[in-house]
């Protein structure tokens, strides 16, 4: 069985206060991309010789590291500990870039929560899938249903969204990744909260033109102090004539939405992960 985790961009993204706990409470909206991953599960033959119960095997854009603690992995035994399931191979081919702000591993492990519940009839449900994956992970909640939220709390309490997508149908959205891995923590270390002056979900629902002077997000001066190249990629994409520009999340992805299909942008960016596709 086969599943596609797809990516998410944030369309404005707010930290308006610290909590008790040390994290931060955000508003954003996630809208998702179709940009993805794939990944496959099979039924591990009984005589296979694992030790692990979710055997696993990443390709693709992947990164270094223990794969068992890999989200796929953690879903899997997350879901374990409360159903039977047997023992598994799973397959994942990694497209989406990590350390990007698109919610990649988010999105794996969600992906993996509903796959599970598909392919051995758990019959968990959208909201109880939603409590399990937000155990993995901020953003993995929105991941369940991929569909544009508005999110609050640390990014686990989603609401329907008045969608733009009647704004974004047609348009271009091009997403640029340098080589460039920024830390969330150190990322939130440099953030002061505060309210915002307009709410994003207001925001999304306003013609996109005027997205450029209201919809923000707090990381940007923050992250492109450090790492300058960020400025200058949205400085580009709005030269190359996007109507708007952001950093995702907290980077270092920088995404673009435009009228007329970018075609430049490779050869402006070669170093980098460049994806266009038409939402």
């Amino acid at each position: 069985m086969i599943t596609f985790p797809c990516a998410k961009i944030n369309l404005g993204l707010n930290i308006v206060a610290k909590r008790d706990d040390g994290y931060h409470d955000l508003e954003t909206v996630f809208y998702p991309v179709p940009l993805t991953d794939a990944l496959e599960v099979k039924l591990m033959d009984e005589q296979f010789p694992s030790e692990v119960a979710c055997d696993l095997k990443v390709t693709g854009n992947a990164i270094a590291g223990d794969e068992q603690q890999n989200l796929v992995c953690k879903a899997y035994n997350l879901l374990a500990r409360d159903f039977s399931m047997p023992r598994v191979h799973a397959h994942l081919y990694k497209r989406i870039p990590s350390q990007a702000g698109l919610g990649g591993g988010s999105s794996d492990a969600a992906f993996m929560i509903r796959l599970l519940d598909e392919r051995f009839r758990l019959n968990i449900g959208n909201a109880e899938m939603e409590r399990y994956a937000a155990q993995l992970g901020a953003d993995c909640a929105f991941f369940i249903t991929a569909e544009p939220s508005f999110a609050t709390g640390k990014g686990e309490i989603l609401a329907p969204v008045d969608t733009p997508q009647h704004n974004l149908s047609g348009y271009f959205l091009a997403i640029v990744k340098p080589p460039v891995a920024v830390s969330t923590a150190d990322a939130f270390k440099n953030i002061v909260p505060k309210k915002p002056a307009k709410c994003c979900r207001d925001i999304v629902r306003q013609p996109i033109a005027t997205w450029k002077e209201e919809l923000t997000n707090d990381f940007e001066q923050s992250v492109f102090a450090v790492y300058p190249e960020l400025g200058d990629i949205k400085r580009t994409l709005y030269a190359q004539g996007a109507l708007y520009a952001q950093m995702s999340g907290s980077g270092s992805s920088i995404f673009g939405l435009f009228k007329q299909r970018p075609d430049e942008l490779e050869k402006l960016f070669p170093d980098a992960f460049v994806y266009v596709a038409q939402l």
